[in-house]
Formats: structure tokens, sequence, C-alpha cells
């Protein structure tokens, strides 16, 4: 547990000095009043974009998203906050089975789990906002390109081309 600590606050070091320069290039000031479930992000080098979705109904999942890869692979992802101390716990899943699944069904399809990180124009981070709140201009989805790159999805089949961590607010879906 302390090794995970660890890399936590050597990830959040990094992306703390890298986020101020990453965000004066973002063209962002457009899409500033975007909902995040409306929201649309891109990474830096266009291997993937994720577009937000309301999510309905639902008691548990605070923000229901896809992302879509090269070759047509589409990741569904989901954002629960957990009890006690709040954090909002992340999953991408890919071809998971519907219905009455097992937990050892949905781990098997879950290509990454995480904190999804939100960054403001001043290189401020925070935790992504749930539905109703406006779309931050940065998402950080910590050692994404990594652990996608580990993923049965990945190759010749899937896709090859790795997102980066980083993704910025393209815009608004109407």
């Amino acid at each position: 547990m302390a090794a995970g600590s660890a890399r936590l606050r050597r990830t959040l070091a990094l992306w703390t000095g890298l986020v101020p320069a990453l965000l004066s290039a973002a063209p962002i000031s457009a899409y500033a009043a975007c909902p995040m479930e409306l929201s649309v992000y891109g990474d830096r080098d266009d291997a993937a974009w994720i577009d937000f979705r309301p999510t309905g109904e639902s008691a548990v999942v605070t923000n229901s998203f896809k992302m879509v890869l090269e070759k047509g692979v589409v990741l569904d992802g989901i954002v629960m906050w957990s009890e006690g101390v709040k954090r909002p716990h992340a999953s991408l899943m890919y071809q998971c089975p519907e219905g009455d699944v097992t937990g050892e069904e949905i781990a098997a399809c879950t290509l990454w789990e995480g904190v999804i990180y939100a960054a403001d124009t001043n290189g401020k981070v925070d935790l992504i906002p749930a539905e109703g709140e406006a779309a931050p201009p940065t998402l950080i989805f910590p050692d994404l390109g990594p652990t996608l790159r580990m993923s049965a999805a990945y190759g010749e089949d899937g896709f090859s081309k790795l997102p980066w961590d980083v993704f910025a607010l393209k815009g608004c879906q109407e």
C-alpha cells in the first residue's frame, strides 16, 4: 500500500508541474459553460476521444462516458464515488457481458481503473466533477496508456495507438 501511495504522490507532483504548461495552449474558453455530461475531450495525439453522457437515474454512477480509440474500439467508462473518504473511482471496460454478471466477469473486461483528476486553467488539480457541474478544461487519467497497452484490446486486432494520460476539453455536445 505504501508503494502505491508513493507512486500516486510522484504522479501528482509530475502533473502539478506539467498541467500549467499544457493548459496554456488549450483552446477552452468557448466551452467554459459546458456541463460535464455533455463534454467531449481528446488527448494530445488524437489517439482517443472521450464523450461524456448523462447517466440517467443511476443512484451509484455519477459519470458515464465512452472512450473511442482507433479501429472502432470503444471502451465504456463509469465513475462511482466511494463511501467514507470521497474519491471518484473510474473504470474503463471493453466488451463486458450485459445483464446479470458476476464481479469476476466485470473484472475480466475492465481494462483500466483509477481516479480521474481534473485541472483548471491555473493548473490546480482536483477530482472529476459530477454531472451538472461545469466541465473542466483538462482531465488526467493516471497510467492510462501503459495500462491499456497490457490489455486484450491492444494489438493487431484492436487499437495500436496509445492515448496519453491528459485529455483537453475539445467541445460540448448539443
